[in-house]
């Protein structure tokens, strides 16, 4: 998932203090007068919950402001719907404007400035504040969506079911709490019951939604069965969905074109992996990320290069591509460490595929021992090596991986396969 969607999902969630059904207990005081401020807020919120994004959200949170420039809340919702790197000066502004907010609003805008860091461990670092705002304002539905979507993220897969069936007891249902819900039945496995639920959340949702987790809940139901075509389908449905609803305007589509490249380039289908890549990169430079973003998206475009070259045995000229690599990241300073990983992930995927199995198991071990797609990769160096017990150790990890994504969805198939000769 990009950063600018998990900004996006973050703020998902219906603001309980509006809605009078809500269930027993303390709820959020939204700090302003303006009552056209609040309605605002409130179809605000009700449009991210039904998939709704582009520039009609952004100018839905505009008129929230000018209603009410002191509202720290309409300001933060601002900020969420804003893309990079404006965004930027509007959460500033929101925690400016926090300490004059309700208690509530107050700490949620602190919470989720932390949630919203570009540091690794910021979203960890946020979830005992939210865990302590959902126990103080346990009627605040906003916060459940939120908790159960940091928990998802973080791959607490029980605690996430959890905080959403409170989202859902309290009310209303929305679309988005559906969606989640039925990504923790892909997690356990109910692959049909899963699928069920996703189509009947898209058949809820409003002309021009963009339901991100609706058509990758989809996609990944298909490759955990080993459908390939229909799961590509699934994206290629979102990717226009997306284009139509205004969202890349502000964020471009080349994380769908980079999922349908990678699901292509594992199922043998190269020639159609790299076009995928490229495509997706064209969307990038007209764009308005900011420069070191639009380099990291060449980054990965490289690096898909990098990994199709190999997949065609044309070893010389991967490894010559992916030193380009190594010196973006070398040349990158202390910001560009954070990429070191993935680096060892590239080195061990060329070695693998060239056959050097003990050198790819070095690299795959510095690798992200969380990926469940890159523990993949190390079992199979395992195997390949002959260490067995190592193998298997490692094909466990990755059927015990609680971190659902296009990387689970990819790599589990096999690896319960393994376990299972």
């Amino acid at each position: 998932m990009t950063k600018r969607v998990f900004v996006l999902g973050l703020v998902a969630a219906l603001g309980a203090g509006d809605v009078a059904a809500a269930g027993k207990g303390a709820r959020f005081e939204w700090t302003t007068k303006s009552a056209e401020a609040k309605q605002g807020l409130l179809e605000l919120q009700q449009r991210i919950e039904s998939f709704q994004f582009g520039p009609a959200n952004i100018e839905r949170a505009q008129k929230i402001v000018a209603a009410d420039p002191a509202f720290a809340m309409g300001v933060y919702y601002l900020s969420a719907v804003t893309p990079p790197p404006a965004n930027e000066t509007h959460l500033a502004k929101a925690v400016e404007l926090a300490p004059q907010a309700s208690d509530g609003e107050r700490r949620f805008i602190e919470a989720m400035k932390i949630a919203r860091a570009n540091q690794g461990a910021s979203v960890q670092d946020a979830i005992p504040l939210l865990e302590k705002l959902g126990a103080d304002y346990p009627g605040e539905r906003l916060v459940q969506v939120i908790l159960g979507q940091v928990y998802q993220g973080q791959s607490q897969p029980e605690k996430a079911r959890a905080a959403f069936e409170r989202a859902r007891e309290i009310g209303p249902e929305s679309a988005r709490v559906r969606a989640f819900l039925a990504n923790d039945d892909l997690l356990k496995g109910n692959y049909a019951k899963a699928r069920a639920a996703f189509l009947d959340v898209e058949k809820s949702l409003s002309k021009g939604s963009a339901p991100f987790a609706v058509r990758y809940g989809l996609a990944f139901s298909y490759l955990y069965e080993g459908q390939v075509d229909p799961a590509i389908e699934s994206l290629k449905t979102y990717l226009a969905e997306y284009k139509d609803s205004g969202a890349a305007q502000g964020f471009p589509e080349v994380f769908i074109w980079n999922s349908i490249a990678r699901i292509n380039l594992e199922n043998g289908r190269l020639d159609a992996a790299m076009k995928a890549y490229e495509k997706g990169y064209e969307s990038v430079p007209g764009s308005s990320l900011p420069d070191d973003q639009k380099q990291l998206w060449f980054g990965r475009l490289q690096h898909g290069r990098c990994r199709a070259l190999a997949k065609l045995g044309k070893h010389e000229e991967a490894r010559s591509e992916a030193q380009k690599i190594k010196k973006m990241i070398d040349d990158g300073g202390e910001p560009a460490k954070q990429y070191v990983p993935a680096w060892h992930y590239l080195a061990g995927y060329l070695k693998l595929e060239a056959g050097d199995y003990m050198a790819a198991i070095e690299e795959l071990k510095q690798a992200d021992a969380n990926d469940p797609f890159q523990q993949l990769l190390l079992a199979r160096a395992y195997e390949k090596s002959g260490a067995k017990e190592e193998a298997r150790k490692t094909y466990a990890k990755v059927v015990d991986s609680r971190q659902n994504g296009i990387e689970r969805a990819l790599a589990y198939p096999e690896a319960k396969k393994k376990l299972a000769s």
